[in-house]
């Protein structure tokens, strides 16, 4: 059972460490895509050459960071089937429609136009070439969408049934799985994440190009384009996380707790902590300090809700976990004897809390058997690890807030004709890129481990999905991935830097053109 244990963790820490890796290169990639697909309309309307070149400089950045997007990502799809053997059976059916979906709808959509975005500028008359653009925006977008989809399945599964005959869930309602309120909020709230993460990246380096006075016609349109798209981002990425967490809220009350530092059932109006030191053994916060009232419409979307505290949710847990376990019962004897008609008769009755069972069968290899101290550690498993989960919410929403009060100023700067005289502000602006980075990370975070003890949630605890490797290979492989990986971003790195060092190809541009600025500024580069 350690052995178990050590091999169980092991995956998690290689999936967590392959998953966080890659992460680091999507957000950019969705929203570099559609801000590429900005600037060309621009180009296509107004005839301007210097749109042109903004667009292809930004383009060669994007095309480094998707081809490394890609890399990283192709292994995740085949550690399903290695590392997470027991899961790819259970949930295969499901789980692989919106995966296959994205690969032949999206993946190779994307893949096919990226050349043509970047090789065809000579080939192809401006609109063929804007339509290009707009479809590797679009298949970026959408490959998003299908593994959002798949994810949310995870998160809230629907639209499937257990069939005890083959151990499987399977796919009953397609358009339940896609259109689930769970798939839907997840998928937008990442996109504009996304936009949101272009925007700073294209301000940043944009700002680097006006310090040193290189550029300056790329560096202003782009520092002007990025600073709009990147408001409007802003705003809907914070709007929308708060609906994807009172869904998630509804769906996985236990995930809520987590983020909240929440243990005790909290009546109307419940304080929001700011701060808190959790302590998971005790199911008690050390230390917390709170706004008064705010939690509840925040979490309720109403003034009179009552947030179900951790402890309330255990003892939940504790119930469904003895109802479960007639349930497993009755799948094992099914397993020896399909036709057995009791023990279908009483798994379809208790059916639907089998996965509560497995959680016991952790710590009671024979269910029925199993004492109240079992069953109570079992339900315990069921809150996530609290304080990972507790910060990283708090270092997503603060980033969140931190660069939309960025944005708003450099909104404003920019449509007054001020900007290339805030220096500081210039300053500033590169050392924001890694914000948004950083607040991706932290969600996915939230969204994850904020899961567990479930890879689906309520239906196949974590600890049972892994597959049978060794304690060796799994070392081995999680080393092999972590370094291959650490290349993969050293490589983006120096290929970006290299790009940003040599800055756009300004080509022929007119001569400066006059400002239109705010009372009492002048600048000969914020004509847009």
């Amino acid at each position: 059972m350690q052995e178990l244990e050590t091999v169980i963790a092991l995956s998690r820490t290689q999936f967590a460490a392959t998953a966080l890796y890659h992460y680091l290169f999507v957000p950019l990639t969705l929203g570099l895509s559609v801000l590429l697909a900005t600037m060309e309309t621009i180009y296509v309307i107004s005839g301007r050459e210097v749109y042109r070149q903004m667009t292809q400089f930004w383009s060669k950045l994007f095309a480094i960071n998707f081809a490394l997007g890609v890399a990283t990502g192709l292994t995740m799809e085949f550690e399903f089937g290695t590392n997470w053997s027991t899961y790819s059976h259970f949930v295969g059916d499901i789980f692989g429609a919106p995966l296959a979906i994205e690969g032949l709808m999206a993946f190779f959509l994307e893949s096919t136009f990226v050349g043509l975005m970047l090789f065809g500028w000579d080939k192809l008359s401006r609109g063929k070439h804007l339509l290009v653009t707009y479809m590797v925006a679009l298949g970026s977008n959408l490959s998003a969408l299908w593994i959002l989809v798949a994810n949310a399945y995870m998160q809230h599964p629907v639209g499937s049934e257990f069939n005890p005959a083959t151990m499987r869930m399977e796919l009953e309602s397609f358009t339940a799985l896609f259109f689930s309120h769970e798939a839907q909020a997840k998928f937008v709230h990442t996109s504009v994440a996304g936009f949101l993460t272009a925007a700073i990246f294209v301000i940043g380096i944009s700002a680097f190009y006006m310090l040193r006075k290189r550029h300056m016609a790329v560096a202003v349109r782009s520092f002007r384009v990025a600073a709009l798209f990147g408001v409007f981002a802003s705003i809907g990425v914070i709007c929308l996380g708060d609906a994807l967490g009172f869904i998630s809220g509804e769906g996985q009350p236990n995930k809520l707790v987590a983020m909240e530092g929440l243990w005790e059932t909290a009546e109307a109006p419940a304080g929001f902590n700011v701060i808190a030191w959790p302590d998971q053994e005790a199911m008690e916060n050390r230390f917390a300090l709170q706004i008064p009232y705010v939690l509840t419409p925040l979490v309720t979307h109403s003034f009179d809700g009552t947030i179900t505290g951790a402890r309330d949710l255990v003892h939940r847990a504790e119930v469904r976990i003895r109802d479960g376990i007639p349930a497993l019962v009755a799948l094992e004897t099914l397993s020896d004897n399909p036709n057995d008609r009791d023990a279908l008769r009483t798994f379809r009755i208790h059916g639907d809390n089998l996965g509560y069972a497995l959680l016991v069968k952790r710590y009671a290899p024979d269910v029925t058997q199993a004492t109240p101290e079992q069953i109570t550690q079992a339900a315990r498993d069921t809150i996530p690890p609290v304080g990972p989960v507790f910060w990283s919410f708090r270092i997503m929403i603060a980033a969140a807030f931190l660069m939309l009060g960025f944005l708003i100023l450099a909104t404003i700067y920019s449509l007054r004709g001020q900007i290339t005289e805030k220096r500081t502000f210039l300053k500033i602006a590169p050392w924001m890129i890694p914000v948004p980075f950083i607040a991706n990370e932290a969600g996915w975070v939230v969204a994850e481990l904020g899961r567990q003890p479930w890879t689906v949630y309520g239906q196949l605890p974590t600890w049972i999905s892994a597959s049978t490797h060794s304690v060796g290979y799994m070392i081995f492989s999680l080393v092999g991935f972590v370094a291959i990986y650490t290349i993969f971003i050293i490589v983006e790195m120096f290929l970006m830097v290299k790009f940003i060092r040599k800055g756009p190809d300004d080509g022929p541009l007119p001569p400066a053109e006059p400002a239109v600025a705010a009372p009492g500024h002048t600048s000969q580069w914020s004509q847009a």
